[in-house]
């Protein structure tokens, strides 16, 4: 299934009106679809959900895991902190009220990822993995992504954006785990390591 199916066979399970699922897909669509966004696009949820799709069977709250996955970033501006907040209470507003997914842990999972910390949630520790997944990647698709995230923040000057950026993969490397799953940190580690030093040398 492509994205836009996914989509649709989601939100029909957890009680969405058919009529209005077209709306927030094409809603969905054109805010992934924007032009500023290099790395924080349709692609970007397509490869968090074959990561979903592969540990299915892990997660507990596959549903709403799923919406999160899909409304975690809805909302993106580089010269904003608080878009996963804003992304967080988007998600919820436009929940019926019947539905009966678990709004606080799709708002606490979507809230989550702004820091990418160990979670009492395992299935929010999941989401947190599939979003870093790609600083494990191989580093020509390493080196693509940090492009990405550069051109995102195209209107800052490299005076302000390495230093930044700098301080954020610092960040990263002094963290006692990069990912919070004991699979991810078996399989991605160390890789992840190795591809955020390598950034850092070339800032």
């Amino acid at each position: 299934m492509n994205l836009k199916e996914i989509y649709f066979k989601l939100l029909l399970q957890i009680g969405f009106h058919q009529n209005d699922i077209q709306v927030h897909w094409l809603t969905l669509q054109k805010a992934y679809s924007q032009k500023n966004r290099y790395y924080h696009n349709l692609m970007h949820l397509e490869n968090m959900i074959l990561s979903f799709n592969k540990y299915h069977s892990e997660i507990q709250s596959p549903n709403e895991t799923l919406y999160a996955i899909f409304y975690h970033d809805i909302v993106y501006n580089a010269k904003k902190t608080d878009n996963e907040l804003k992304s967080a209470e988007f998600a919820l507003s436009i929940l019926p009220k019947e539905i009966t997914i678990n709004r606080t842990l799709v708002f606490d999972m979507i809230v989550a990822t702004k820091q990418h910390e160990h979670n009492k949630d395992e299935d929010t520790n999941w989401l947190i993995d599939f979003d870093l997944e790609i600083l494990a990647k191989d580093w020509e698709d390493y080196q693509n992504y940090y492009e990405q995230i550069r051109k995102e923040y195209k209107i800052y000057p490299d005076f302000l954006y390495k230093p930044g950026r700098k301080k954020a993969l610092q960040h990263f490397l002094e963290s006692t785990n990069l990912f919070q799953t004991e699979t991810y940190r078996m399989l991605y580690e160390t890789k992840a390591r190795e591809n955020i030093q390598k950034e850092i040398a070339q800032l």
